[in-house]
Formats: structure tokens, C-alpha cells, sequence
């Protein structure tokens, strides 16, 4: 079973996000905040990460950032998330390493399909 990490600083999309994947069969890991987010995804090594841009401790970057230093989880796919609109010009985390975006709010659907893309599932 696949393991996804979900950070997110409000519950309530924690849970979609949860039941979204439970349809894929995935493990979901939460962390309400980036210092976490980078604990469990130490101790977990997930298969993809779901990260928002604002969090109350750092932002999305910084987490993100962070991850692409450390050679364990330097290649594991990120998909950054965040409610303001997402320019593809100037750094967004395209240096950083982010493999997908999604602007909130999305489709469960549209997440769910991402997921197995990044995570080798998808039929």
C-alpha cells in the first residue's frame, strides 16, 4: 500500500483529502504544520506529499525546500496546494522540485488521479 502525507494546517481538508484517497487505497500520514511534515516524512518515507503554501510554522516553499536537501526524500513527488492563484512565472517552487500544483478548491477527483499518477498507480 502506498503512502501519502498530507500537511495541511486545517482538519477539515485533512479529511477530504483523506477520504478522497481512500478510494485509491492509500495510507494517509497528516501533519498539521511543516516541522511535522518533515518529522513524518522521515519516519514514514511516503510515496508522494501533499503540501499547502501556508502554514502557520513556515511556508509550503521552506517545507519543500527542506525535503529536496535530504537525499532520502530529495525525489519524492510534491504536489503543493494553496488558495491564492497559482502564476507559473517567477519561483513557485519550480526550482524547488514541486511536481504538481493545485489551486483550493479542487476536485477530489482531480486529486485522486494526480496521486496515482505521481505514485505509479494509475491504470
Amino acid at each position: 500500500m502506498n503512502t501519502v502525507l498530507v500537511c495541511d494546517d486545517q482538519p477539515a481538508l485533512r479529511e477530504l483529502i483523506r477520504a478522497a484517497l481512500a478510494e485509491g487505497a492509500y495510507e494517509v500520514v497528516e501533519a498539521p504544520d511543516g516541522a511535522e511534515a518533515l518529522r513524518a516524512a522521515r519516519e514514514r518515507g511516503p510515496d508522494v506529499i501533499i503540501l499547502d503554501m501556508v502554514l502557520p510554522d513556515q511556508s509550503g516553499l521552506d517545507v519543500l525546500a527542506r525535503l529536496r536537501t535530504e537525499p532520502a526524500l530529495a525525489t519524492t513527488p510534491v504536489i503543493l496546494c494553496t488558495a491564492h492563484p497559482i502564476s507559473l512565472g517567477g519561483d513557485n517552487g519550480n526550482g524547488l522540485g514541486a511536481d504538481r500544483y493545485l489551486q483550493k478548491p479542487f476536485s477530489p477527483r482531480d486529486l485522486l488521479a494526480i496521486v496515482d499518477e505521481l505514485a505509479g498507480t494509475a491504470s
